[in-house]
């Protein structure tokens, strides 16, 4: 499988409209073997007109069907990303308790599919799914293009909720200081405390100072523990980094491994 190129990570990266992103993103689906890709964002704390943002290149006659026969409400795939960021692969046993829905979907074109979700400490939830009319989705095929699939989904995700904060500015609650958060940040990357002191030109021992009070902010053990509950306060970014030379080594960590 080819790996996505460091120039079409930055261009998904730095695009704003939100059109071109699924262009994008479509293209960069067919290049890992999906004809369909469709990306929908639920975001119940905003107002109602961003409540559902659904992109597709499916058929309009199944759009058309998808929502008059208020399928969402049984759709399983929905059901699971909802609750859960691991992704599911459809089949006969995800779809079981609908039978019918699941014949539809097939006959539409979409016999063998992955989705992905993404939940945000703003209430914001949105699930990529990546569909094609033949060849199920082995073991080893997930495992080769899981990464591919999260980092899209991610960047999806990213794209439009920097639409939502420019409407609705979120404001977090906390305390820690503007230092102790860029520590955190850097953490967050992957950074040691020796790594971190170069870049904000400290020293080691007041970088460690900036953790251990942030871990006591934080009411945790340690320092991956606050910078969990510092995402989950909103105190730090949730969305990955758009450093896409670190993407692209993670996209390529399954080739490495081999």
């Amino acid at each position: 499988m080819e790996i996505w190129t460091e120039a079409q990570l930055r261009k998904l990266n730095q695009e704003h409209d939100l059109q071109a992103v699924f262009e994008i993103a479509l293209n960069l689906t067919r290049e890992i073997g999906f004809e369909f890709c469709a990306f929908t964002v639920s975001a119940h704390s905003y107002q109602q007109q961003t409540q559902a943002l659904r992109i597709n290149n499916y058929s309009s006659d199944w759009n058309n069907k998808y929502e008059t026969s208020n399928y969402v409400a049984i759709d399983p795939i929905v059901h699971h990303c909802n609750q859960s960021v691991i992704p599911i692969v459809w089949s006969d046993q995800a779809f079981a308790n609908s039978p019918a829905y699941w014949e539809d979907v097939q006959t539409h074109g979409m016999r063998h599919g992955i989705s992905q979700s993404v939940h945000d400490p703003r209430g914001v939830c949105s699930m990529l799914s990546l569909s094609r009319s033949s060849k199920p989705i082995s073991g080893s095929e997930l495992y080769e293009k899981a990464a591919h699939i999260i980092w899209l989904c991610f960047a999806l995700h990213r794209a439009v909720v920097e639409q939502l904060r420019r409407d609705f500015p979120f404001r977090p609650s906390g305390n820690l200081t503007p230092r102790e958060t860029e520590v955190l940040k850097w953490s967050a990357e992957g950074k040691t405390a020796a790594e971190i002191a170069k870049i904000l030109n400290l020293s080691e021992r007041t970088v460690n100072f900036h953790v251990s009070t942030s871990i006591k902010k934080m009411g945790v053990n340690n320092k991956i523990a606050a910078v969990v509950h510092a995402v989950m306060k909103g105190l730090l970014d949730p969305y990955p980094t758009t450093d896409t030379a670190l993407w692209r080594r993670a996209l390529q960590t399954d080739k490495t491994c081999k």
